[in-house]
């Protein structure tokens, strides 16, 4: 009967049955993080085929979180004129045609053609995130919003652990294994041969994932969903923006949203970097580093993976806001021996990183859209522009990175305090729900 009782509470809503559609929008969750994750190696792969910095390898992330950014309020607009089951159906059409678009960039054989094909498939990512986020939290009582956004939310580490697992074995264990100080001295010939070999081991992923992503397409788009169009309201953009932003818990949840995701993505994107700086130090040839860094960077989203179902399970019985602080604050304790350790137990606190991170970003969400009913179409495409951190942040620990050492120490581990400083942020904000945002 308990058991009867909490199911109705997850997935049921005024006797209608959720269930379905909640499988169907939770298997969206797991498709986007294939993507976030089969692209943050992409950073060293990229640097590496086209002979470049990291810093200019990490625009990657910039054209990737840049399309997060730029569609995250039209998606709003649109999934408020229309439907969530419109903006899911739009965001897996635009996913689709991002992921297509790689074929005609590696017959073009230049790097920027990539990062449109970044910024078009992202784009969809934020149309299918900014609708199904509050689908999912819409699809049951709002009383468990939070833990049905989690559950669902779960899911997404699969995704990610798949695309890591793709990224290690179908392109980074099949890139030319010349290293990057041999490829540096090739002819133009030469690098042209092994630049086209690459990129031919490194679009095929991407294809076969635009053919599956067709193929929920048309599930979603045959299925009976529930209807969430808002078509009787008018479209009020600014005096909704204004209204949202005057409440505390959400426009402090923006802030902190946007610093959890900077930190994941530099946490993910450069343990490669990481990683590998450790393992050549032993000894080890570059492309083994790489492999075996990305062995821990799976290795570190397992443990994600089953932090978040722990975590969901512990909301039964902790405040939302307390288990967040006490998680960023942990993250903070390993985040400082990333940056202190300069041998392999800096790797494993790097890994422990993201047992931490687990919770943050579905309860942030939750957190800040607490209590806006209808404005919570508006206040997640707030939440998805906060995305912008994954593409502002890793630049800028990628400049640093490419000074090779500060004051002695590797300059890898000295960019790790960019990722402490977010921790800070998102413990502050954890700290300040607890407490009602300073509310007597």
């Amino acid at each position: 009967m308990k058991n009867d009782t909490i199911k109705q509470s997850l997935w049921h809503k005024d006797g209608v049955s959720y269930l379905i559609p909640f499988i169907l929008i939770t298997s969206c969750f797991a498709l986007w993080g294939f993507a976030n994750d089969i692209t943050n190696p992409m950073v060293k792969a990229f640097s590496k085929i086209f002979r470049m910095s990291v810093t200019d390898g990490a625009l990657v992330q910039v054209a990737f979180y840049g399309g997060y950014f730029a569609m995250a309020f039209p998606a709003a607009i649109f999934i408020r004129r229309y439907s969530y089951k419109a903006g899911i159906l739009l965001g897996l059409g635009l996913y689709a045609l991002g992921a297509f678009l790689f074929l005609p960039a590696k017959e073009m054989g230049e790097y920027y053609p990539f990062l449109l094909a970044y910024f078009i498939l992202t784009c969809g990512l934020s149309f299918l995130e900014t609708s199904a986020n509050p689908y999912i939290l819409s699809m049951g009582d709002e009383k468990t919003a939070t833990r049905r956004l989690n559950l669902a939310q779960s899911f997404n580490p699969m995704g990610s652990l798949l695309g890591m697992y793709v990224a290690m074995n179908y392109i980074q264990a099949k890139l030319h294994p010349m290293e990057s100080v041999e490829r540096a001295t090739l002819s133009d010939a030469g690098f042209e041969t092994v630049k086209e070999h690459d990129l031919g081991v490194l679009i095929t992923p991407y294809i076969m994932i635009g053919i599956v992503i067709l193929v929920m397409f048309l599930l979603i788009a045959f299925t009976r969903m529930p209807k969430n169009a808002d078509q009787r309201h008018n479209i009020n953009f600014l005096p909704t923006l204004k209204r949202i932003f005057t409440l505390r818990g959400y426009r402090e949840g923006v802030i902190a949203q946007f610093f959890y995701v900077g930190a994941q993505i530099m946490c993910w994107t450069f343990i490669i970097q990481y990683g590998t700086r450790v393992f050549m130090e032993s000894g080890m040839g570059e492309k083994a580093a790489e492999v075996l860094s990305q062995q821990y960077n799976i290795i570190a989203m397992a443990l994600f993976c089953a932090s978040r179902f722990i975590c969901t399970f512990l909301l039964r019985y902790l405040n939302p806001g307390r288990l967040l602080m006490s998680l960023a604050i942990a993250a903070g304790v390993f985040t400082t021996g990333v940056i202190l350790l300069q041998d392999i137990h800096g790797l494993y606190c790097l890994v422990g990183i993201s047992a931490c991170m687990s919770l943050m970003f579905p309860t942030i969400y939750g957190i800040a859209l607490e209590g806006l009913g209808d404005d919570a179409k508006f206040g997640a495409a707030g939440l998805i522009m906060a995305i912008l951190g994954g593409s502002i942040l890793p630049p800028l620990q990628a400049l640093i990175i490419d000074l090779h050492a500060v004051l002695g120490i590797p300059a890898v581990n000295v960019s790790f305090v960019l990722p402490l400083v977010c921790f800070v942020v998102v413990a502050i904000y954890g700290y300040r729900s607890y407490a009602g945002f300073g509310k007597a």
